[in-house]
């Protein structure tokens, strides 16, 4: 049970580190939120759970993939921002953007022969 509670802690640290850095300094901000760190833990924590290589393999993989619909929101986000669209509306449609490319994504990677 302590194992979960460190992993918390240290991925909440994490969002913590980001939103004070950000709120001082937006591009440094966003340049620490960009760096696969949450990644980085998810494959360590994976590693020390398992120890399976292959495992860890095809969830860097996949994440990899995932990333890639994920991208569009952080434009359309701020695009939606700066033409008067509020922050909540502006938070939904994006999230929503980003379900809609996911499904697309899983919808399409078995079709070109990836799977995850």
């Amino acid at each position: 049970m302590s194992y979960l509670v460190i992993k918390a802690a240290l991925s909440g640290v994490l969002v913590m580190i980001i939103s004070e850095v950000a709120r001082r300094s937006p591009g440094f901000g966003g340049l620490i939120a960009s760096l696969p760190l949450v990644s980085v833990l998810g494959i360590i924590w994976l590693w020390r759970d398992t120890s399976d290589a292959e495992r860890i393999a095809a969830h860097a993989e996949s994440t990899f993939w995932f990333v890639l619909p994920s991208l569009p929101m952080f434009l359309a986000f701020p695009a939606m921002l700066r033409h008067g669209v509020g922050f909540w509306p502006s938070l939904v449609l994006s999230c929503l953007l980003t379900m809609g490319l996911y499904t697309l994504t899983l919808w399409l990677l078995p079709k070109i022969g990836i799977d995850l």
